[in-house]
């Protein structure tokens, strides 16, 4: 069969044939695959630098994907690059029986891989750790990436009633207007008070949620703009590992300042969101901007993702 490899460490992979087809043993499910994303997650396991240690090469990478069981199609994870053992993109995967999902008809395999994890993650931070009610106000930090993106789509399909959404690049914002937002605002400085100026000025009123993948100064400017008792849900850190939260804010409005890890999901749990983001897909309510590419053009579409030079995130065909 055809695979993505890592041959080591820092490097893209390169496309291999003659690999043998994975034979499947107890609980095991053979996944014919037709769509593998590749996500920030892949990269970062690539490097050998992450916090789950250097995988062993050469190994496939992939830490999710489309395809099907015996004709069904199904979204599936895998560990590649944080356990021993290969991942998507391969025309076929060894996964656990018990974690692959199902997928209701009509739920194209390329929108479904581009959302993946990444929309489960925006989903379940703002419904069940945000705990987001109809009617409220939300602001989305980073929205033009793929989190961003289903963050501003999912909550108002959860009924908030107005979405301000903040990205750093041009082409964010473009992507976050394009996602449904009532109002888009520049990430373009570092300045708290400035920021926090911009926020203000395109919500209406007090902010109830603010979903935030940056962290930093973003996240501080963004804490100004809550109400009393207002959340703010936190789930990656790619505008800073450290954020200047002034203790006046935090205190004099009772804020509440929450972690959130898919992680931290049970097994069904997972599977339910996944059904859900699938759902809301195969019904044209749900998308991100992603660019579709044949597995021979891995390695150049490997270095575009990692450099940050795509239309959005790439998955990999392996039909």
């Amino acid at each position: 069969m055809r695979a993505a490899e890592i041959a080591s460490c820092g490097r893209p992979p390169g496309v291999v044939t003659g690999r043998a087809e994975p034979v499947p043993g107890p609980g095991e499910a053979l996944v014919r695959v037709h769509a593998a994303p590749i996500t920030p997650l892949d990269l970062l396991c690539a490097t050998g630098s992450s916090y789950f240690g250097a995988p062993a090469t050469p190994y496939v990478p992939g830490v999710q994907g489309v395809g099907n069981v015996s004709g069904t199609p199904v979204w599936f994870p895998t560990s590649a690059g944080m356990a021993p053992g290969d991942g998507s993109m391969a025309e076929w995967v060894l996964v656990p029986a018990e974690d692959v999902v199902e997928l209701p008809d009509g739920a194209g395999p390329f929108a479904v891989a581009a959302l993946g994890l990444s929309a489960v993650a925006a989903h379940m931070a703002l419904t069940w750790r945000g705990e987001l009610s109809p009617g409220e106000q939300v602001v989305v930090l980073g929205a033009g990436g793929v989190v961003g993106q289903a963050a501003v789509q999912l909550a108002r399909v959860a009924g908030a009633r107005r979405v301000v959404a903040a990205a750093r690049s041009a082409a964010g914002r473009e992507r976050a207007a394009r996602a449904g937002a009532d109002a888009v605002v520049a990430l373009d400085t570092d300045d708290v008070a400035t920021l926090a100026d911009r926020l203000s000025a395109a919500c209406d009123g007090p902010v109830d949620l603010v979903l935030d993948p940056l962290f930093g100064p973003p996240a501080a400017a963004a804490a100004r703009t809550l109400r009393s008792s207002g959340r703010l849900v936190n789930l990656g850190s790619s505008a800073g590992e450290t954020c200047p939260l002034d203790s006046s804010t935090l205190r004099s409005r009772s804020l509440r300042v929450l972690g959130y890890t898919n992680n931290e999901l049970t097994r069904e749990q997972r599977a339910a969101a996944v059904t859900r983001i699938a759902e809301l897909a195969a019904d044209e309510r749900l998308s991100v901007a992603h660019e579709v590419v044949p597995l021979a053009d891995a390695p150049a579409a490997w270095q575009r993702q990692s450099a940050g030079t795509t239309t959005g995130r790439i998955v990999l065909s392996l039909t």
